[in-house]
């Protein structure tokens, strides 16, 4: 009895996990490399907006000073907690809007944060305040 097939079948699946824990490695990686840039960018947002940029790493406190920037009340963190993308969405607007831009800057910010979230922090954009956003 010849079991050959089995030997190459084994040392295939011996190739295939050590492909797929190199992958997953790889995308936990690229994964902390994209929170460390929104972080980063989210201490700078807030720097330039007259906050403590430190609070960008602060769970749940970052969504307070967050709505403090775009002129929404402090509850407002109950409901990021509940409901995430559609207040979320909100902010992203006020966001842009506290900053002097439109509605297809924060569309930017909601659906390519990695890219617009560093270009708000680190281009010239100048924070004008809540007033330009609309109050609650």
């Amino acid at each position: 009895m010849h079991f050959r097939p089995l030997l190459a079948q084994a040392d295939t699946d011996t190739a295939n996990a050590t492909a797929a824990a190199a992958g997953g490695a790889m995308g936990g990686i690229i994964g902390l490399v994209i929170g460390l840039l929104i972080v980063v960018s989210m201490w700078k947002i807030f720097a330039k907006a007259g906050q403590p940029g430190w609070a960008a790493i602060i769970p749940i406190y970052n969504y307070y000073i967050w709505c403090k920037i775009v002129g929404r009340p402090g509850w407002w963190v109950l409901l990021l907690l509940i409901c995430a993308p559609i207040f979320g969405i909100i902010l992203c607007i006020d966001l842009a809007k506290s900053f002097g831009q439109g509605v297809g800057f924060a569309l930017g910010l909601i659906f390519l944060s990695i890219i617009f979230f560093p270009i708000l922090a680190f281009g010239s954009y100048t924070y004008i305040g809540p007033s330009a956003a609309p109050k609650a």
